[in-house]
């Protein structure tokens, strides 16, 4: 049996191995980040002023400063940063600061928001006419390629690819989806048209003309699947958190993101994707808003308010929310639908 000493030699050691555990061995830093008056929240029309604080008086080399990914400034002779914000990303953000001092380095982080400097314009709409839609389509994603109407509809068991004629809702061509998928949104670009699944970490790509599949691609960062479009260029994804992701248009890998921020928050649940003469148009899941995003730092510069839209459709026990942009290029001309509704409507943005 063990004396008391060594009873008490063993539970100090535990201790000591617990207590040098407990701080994975990083050694803590001597530097730290001050931003000006402990500042987290910014609008993008301030300057973040910041600065590195040196406890113990290390001979410190230079610094290198990153706005998330973005190395923005090295510094030889100063610790200081005065950073103008607005040609910075707007939404949640990470100030970093890699210090080298003394042959050693420490990285140093800092969160902050950015968010926009103005409120969003608010606009109404204008009905200019409206055609029929199949009543029993789960709209998920709508876009006009060539002016042809091409539809993505969800629910599991009913999901299906559609080309449509606007005018007649005729189905001029259609696939379903296997049941365990749930289809959300779509885009077209290169000859391809991609359609995510909502919850199954797929998306699809298929043959434009006949709608082959030609493979499939995963989600990588985010997980689940909610709207697309693209710019002819880049391919933008929203997956219902606070980002839009930009993806490869070769590998649909997720390389990047904006956040959609006004004024005074964040925007979550953007769920329909639409470009639009240089702006993504987002409708929010379960609202009868669509927000205008720039797509270079996600400022939501304006609100397109479509109440009412909803009660001039047929009133039915599977009628849905709002959830369908298509925008054809070729005409200037703006269409929105929802989901179970049985009209799509030709509209009139007008600032309200």
């Amino acid at each position: 049996m063990m004396n008391k000493f060594n009873l008490l030699l063993v539970f100090t050691l535990s201790i000591f191995i617990f207590s040098c555990g407990s701080n994975n061995g990083k050694k803590k830093s001597d530097f730290s980040i001050q931003i000006t008056n402990d500042q987290s929240e910014f609008s993008i029309d301030e300057k973040l002023q910041a600065t590195i604080v040196n406890t113990k008086n290390r001979n410190i080399d230079s610094v290198s400063f990153y706005f998330g990914n973005k190395h923005i400034e090295s510094s030889q002779n100063g610790n200081d940063l005065q950073l103008e914000l607005q040609n910075m990303l707007l939404g949640n953000q990470t100030l970093k600061a890699i210090v080298y001092s003394e042959e050693n380095s420490d990285t140093l982080t800092k969160n902050i928001k950015v968010l926009n400097d103005k409120a969003p314009v608010v606009y109404t709409y204008e009905i200019l006419n409206s055609f029929p839609h199949d009543i029993s389509s789960y709209t998920q994603g709508l876009e006009f390629h060539d002016g042809v109407l091409y539809e993505s509809a969800g629910q599991y068991g009913e999901s299906k690819l559609r080309k449509l004629e606007l005018e007649t809702g005729e189905v001029l061509n259609e696939i379903q989806l296997d049941d365990q998928y749930f289809a959300e949104g779509l885009t077209i670009l290169n000859g391809n048209i991609y359609q995510l699944t909502w919850r199954e970490d797929t998306g699809f790509i298929y043959d434009l003309e006949d709608f082959q599949k030609k493979g499939s691609f995963g989600y990588n960062q985010s997980k689940e699947g909610w709207g697309l479009c693209n710019n002819g260029e880049k391919i933008f994804k929203s997956d219902g958190t606070e980002k839009i992701w930009i993806l490869d248009p070769e590998t649909l890998a997720e390389q990047s993101y904006i956040q959609p921020t006004h004024h005074k928050s964040i925007s979550t649940k953007l769920n329909e994707l639409e470009w639009v003469n240089g702006k993504i148009y987002a409708n929010t899941y379960q609202k009868d808003g669509v927000a205008i995003i720039n797509p270079e730092n996600g400022a939501i510069e304006g609100l397109i308010n479509f109440s009412g839209l909803r009660d001039k459709v047929t009133q039915h026990n599977e009628l849905d929310v709002l959830n369908g942009i298509a925008y054809n290029s070729e005409t200037g001309k703006l269409y929105v639908t929802g989901k179970n509704w049985d009209k799509i409507f030709e509209v009139k943005i007008v600032k309200k």
